[in-house]
């Protein structure tokens, strides 16, 4: 196997993916501070499957202390790493207890175990200027017992209670196709 050659190019990439493997190592830790200074100046998060995006320093700092609040054992675990000029990309495994409140809903003490998919961008200043989320919130929903697949007696009776107007739509459509409609 051709080892890579030493140079400005490799160095930055090595740089940039020690500062990352910190960023993790304080998430493990649930060390605040040491989290935030992983950060640049600009500080920048965002969580897909929630379209939220957490801009300047105090934001990201919030968006931390609720998540570490939220999963109190919080570990990642991480799979594998992509490194390139333009950012970091990390597979991990989050797993965790949500022993406190999580996006208005209260302490359920629930385990959650999912994968996750992270991309870090970088600051002129070689620290993190972002981090962008991707992972299965409906996954998430149902470990915490928001989300009951619709296949089963449970999912079927919470559907029909929390979208009933959704269901009378959709049992019409079958009942009525839309070309008979329009004949």
């Amino acid at each position: 196997m051709d080892e890579p050659v030493p140079g400005p190019a490799n160095e930055q990439l090595a740089a940039r993916l020690r500062i990352v493997e910190e960023h993790v190592r304080r998430e493990n830790e649930h060390d605040l501070a040491g989290i935030m200074a992983t950060f640049g100046d600009e500080a920048e998060y965002h969580d897909g499957p929630w379209d939220e995006q957490h801009l300047r320093r105090d934001a990201v700092e919030q968006y931390y202390r609720d998540l570490l609040a939220a999963l109190p054992d919080l570990h990642i675990d991480v799979r594998n790493r992509f490194v390139s000029e333009d950012a970091v990309v990390l597979e991990v495994l989050i797993s965790g207890t949500q022993a406190g409140p999580w996006r208005g809903l209260p302490a359920t003490g629930r385990p959650v175990r999912f994968p996750l998919c992270a991309i870090y961008r970088f600051a002129a200043s070689g620290r993190l200027a972002g981090e962008r989320i991707y992972y299965d919130r409906a996954g998430v929903l149902h470990q915490v017992g928001l989300y009951h697949e619709p296949v089963g007696l449970l999912g079927r009776l919470v559907t029909s209670l929390t979208h009933p107007l959704t269901l009378v739509r959709a049992y019409g459509r079958k009942l009525m196709p839309l070309g008979t409609l329009l004949q």
